[in-house]
């Protein structure tokens, strides 16, 4: 796929020679180590670093490297520090595919194999893991450095690492071997027109988005796992004027869009006991006090639904989140499911939604590529969804409604 890293481990550690050099207290040992010398140097050098009580820095690598009394070339010493980096402070193996500018969504499968997601769709990098041993600690490190736990009792468990986000399984819940899920967010997530140069199907919906943001609809982007409902209400906020102030709420911080003031309230989940544990229907009522232009709920999973319909009953305009959903006609069903866990009747469901929600745009995955494919008018007193072709929205977002 394009941007994809080349499907190899990373190239040998070569020992390149090097002319003179000495280190203050005493002559650096010449000559290369013989057949199997690297991987003991970075073996020992290992043992150092995780032994030390100093911070694990990329300079504290470097330095241990430099006085390991080995001569080494440049571009081994270099090879030697960054593969070292990875291995304790980054991503082991996987960091080269967290790199890739059009990787989405690192994923190790039971079997070892290393996959990556784009814009392309998923594709087999061709790299595995050595062993199961190897799978399993990267998967405790990993979530150990978000500052969450793995083990027999907690054998699943989410974490975040700078703009990385982290869901591991082990077995026996994980059947075949460890899994590892990491998704990538990006310094600032693609434009609306980016998007629209990746879609299939017609430009009158990148006419039909930018209409929905301009006239301050309040919308909810349906679609499965992987579709695209993100990268598209990212791209959407990226439209909103710049004087608009947008208060975002996941559970995972994940979106980035490209407007210059965002404001990100992230859950949290419990301790070992469960307590300290933050709701999205917290955060989405802490947002009504903070001044929103634009209240944004990354995704509705469950009982946050009642809050967020409230707050656009109430006068919150241009609101906007996402929900999984397999088909458009399995929208309402999937509300009414949310809101029976906020306790909500099926019919409160359909009148709240009816009156909080302007538009639902379903977006589907069609040959590796994300389209949105369906849009539905939910107002004027309707209580379920309507599906309705693209052509038939240009009237409506060419002049605000509200």
């Amino acid at each position: 796929m394009a941007g994809m890293p080349e499907r190899s481990h990373r190239p040998p550690l070569a020992i390149g020679s090097r002319s003179g050099g000495s280190r203050a207290g005493g002559a650096r040992r010449q000559g290369p180590p013989r057949d199997g010398g690297l991987e003991e140097l970075q073996g020992r050098l290992r043992e150092e670093l995780t032994a030390g009580t100093e911070p694990l820095t990329a300079a504290r690598i470097a330095e241990v490297v430099r006085d390991s009394g080995v001569a080494l070339g440049a571009e081994t010493t270099r090879r030697l520090v960054g593969s070292l980096r990875d291995e304790l402070v980054g991503m082991g193996p996987l960091q080269r595919f967290v790199d890739s500018p059009g990787v989405t969504d690192v994923l190790v499968d039971g079997r070892r194999r290393v996959w990556v997601d784009g814009v392309e769709g998923l594709a087999d990098t061709g790299v595995r893991l050595d062993s199961e041993e190897q799978a399993r600690g990267l998967a405790r490190r990993l979530i150990s450095l978000s500052g969450g736990r793995l083990d027999e009792g907690h054998p699943c468990a989410d974490g975040r690492l700078g703009p990385c986000r982290i869901h591991a399984v082990i077995p026996p819940v994980a059947v075949e071997g460890t899994l590892i899920s990491v998704r990538i967010s990006r310094a600032a997530q693609a434009g609306l027109d980016d998007l629209a140069r990746q879609w299939h199907g017609p430009r009158i919906w990148l006419e039909l988005i930018r209409g929905i943001v301009g006239a301050r609809l309040n919308v909810l982007i349906s679609g499965a796992t992987g579709s695209g409902k993100t990268s598209l209400l990212a791209a959407m906020l990226g439209e909103a004027p710049p004087q608009e102030r947008i208060l975002i709420v996941e559970d995972t911080a994940e979106m980035v869009p490209d407007h210059p003031h965002v404001v990100h309230l992230q859950g949290r989940a419990g301790n070992v006991e469960g307590a300290g544990r933050i709701e999205m229907g917290d955060l989405v009522r802490q947002t009504l006090r903070m001044r929103p232009d634009r209240l944004i709920v990354g995704e509705c999973r469950g009982a946050e639904l009642r809050d967020f319909l409230a707050a656009m009953n109430t006068g919150h305009h241009g609101a906007a989140g996402t929900v999984h959903a397999n088909s458009p006609d399995a929208v309402p069903a999937r509300l009414a499911a949310m809101g029976a866990l906020a306790g909500m009747p099926p019919e409160a469901v359909q009148l709240q939604v009816a009156a909080a929600l302007d538009v639902v745009v379903h977006v589907e995955r069609r040959g590796g590529r994300r389209m949105p494919v369906a849009a539905s008018w939910c107002g004027s007193g309707r209580v379920a969804c309507t599906w309705s072709p693209p052509s038939a929205w240009k009237a409506l977002c060419r002049e605000p409604v509200r």
